[in-house]
């Protein structure tokens, strides 16, 4: 899987971080709100190898953060980020649109040098 070794080949220690929007943490806590999520659950932001350009962002709600993990506070909601994905999404921007045709997450990241229409999956630059 080319994703995953590009991956691997990025082990760079991250010194920023990713940036949420306030609509992005209203969406968040609505999602966990809506979810059922235990009090002092956050969102796990991350980057995985797969889609049609190479990685692909996820979102997962996960009750605590790792060890490891980058935790960034945003109006009440709390997003854990490995350290590894961090590498691919430092400097990006979490935010949320809502829409007439559709509404969702998207990220707006810097180091993606090219992603695909659906916009889950990016190639690093």
């Amino acid at each position: 899987m080319a994703g995953l070794s590009v991956l691997q080949k990025k082990a760079v220690q991250a010194t920023g971080t990713l940036e949420v929007t306030s609509s992005a943490a209203r969406a968040i806590q609505k999602y966990l709100k809506d979810h059922g999520a235990a009090e002092g659950s956050g969102l796990r932001v991350g980057v995985r190898g797969g889609g049609c350009s190479g990685l692909q962002y996820f979102l997962e709600v996960e009750e605590a953060p790792r060890e490891s993990d980058r935790v960034i506070d945003k109006d009440g909601v709390t997003v854990f980020v490995d350290p590894k994905s961090l590498v691919f999404l430092q400097g990006a921007t979490l935010d949320y649109a809502s829409g007439l045709i559709e509404s969702g997450f998207k990220f707006i990241n810097p180091r993606a040098s090219r992603g695909c229409g659906c916009g889950e999956s990016f190639t690093p630059a």
